[in-house]
């Protein structure tokens, strides 16, 4: 069976916690409503758009919560038209990536942004052809519901014991866990390693380069 690799995107490749924020606050704001607290926005980062929505406005009814969903997607892409977003990857990202091709790892993404917003950031940091399996939750129930992890494997003719998933958030490690694979959490994104310990991390680790020593556990 082939080894993977999965990856979250926001919070674990790149950062971009800063335009989440404001397009958050946008879609609120169009609604008349009272933006929630950026620590709230920062609690449910890696859900789709529509679980997140509803998690801050739980009142809300779902036509609703599906304009909101609207409102964000299009501040956010005035945001990149009109600003100078930034998205950066984490220090060490790319090394990691040529390291686990190098010993012969597949590379995947299982991520709550957008096919859309998700293809934007790896085309922009020339990452695409890197990865051989990308889920969004355009396709697929939310995280931690662990549909994209199982599309991922499939692609990847790989197994649950051949792979694990790499994120930042509670989201990522139980979502690993219900698919059965090993989950890796990582300290430098959007939940804390306490967090993500009580979600089922098998580890919490603190810099890229500690992902591929962390992944020797696998047979």
């Amino acid at each position: 069976m082939n080894k993977l690799a999965i990856f979250d995107c926001d919070g674990t490749l790149v950062d971009s916690q800063g335009p989440i924020f404001d397009a958050m606050e946008h879609a609120f704001a169009a609604s008349s409503l009272t933006p929630p607290s950026r620590e709230a926005t920062r609690r449910i980062t890696g859900l789709s758009l529509f679980e997140a929505m509803r998690s801050l406005h739980p009142h809300g009814e779902e036509t609703h919560h599906v304009r909101m969903v609207e409102d964000f997607k299009n501040a956010f892409q005035e945001l990149r038209r009109t600003t100078d977003v930034h998205e950066p990857l984490y220090d060490g990202i790319v090394d990691i990536l040529d390291a686990l091709d190098g010993a012969g790892w597949l590379l995947g993404v299982a991520t709550g942004k957008s096919d859309r917003g998700l293809n934007f950031v790896l085309g922009n940091h020339g990452l695409t052809e890197r990865f051989v399996t990308l889920h969004t939750a355009d396709r697929h129930p939310s995280k931690p519901h662990p549909s994209m992890i199982e599309a991922c494997i499939t692609d990847a003719g790989a197994a649950p014991e051949t792979a694990a998933m790499i994120g930042d958030t509670s989201f990522d490690m139980t979502m690993a866990k219900a698919a059965g694979i090993m989950a890796i959490g990582v300290s430098w994104g959007y939940h804390g390693p306490d967090e993500l310990r009580e979600a089922g991390a098998d580890i919490v680790i603190d810099h890229p380069s500690d992902i591929a020593p962390a992944l020797k556990e696998l047979p």
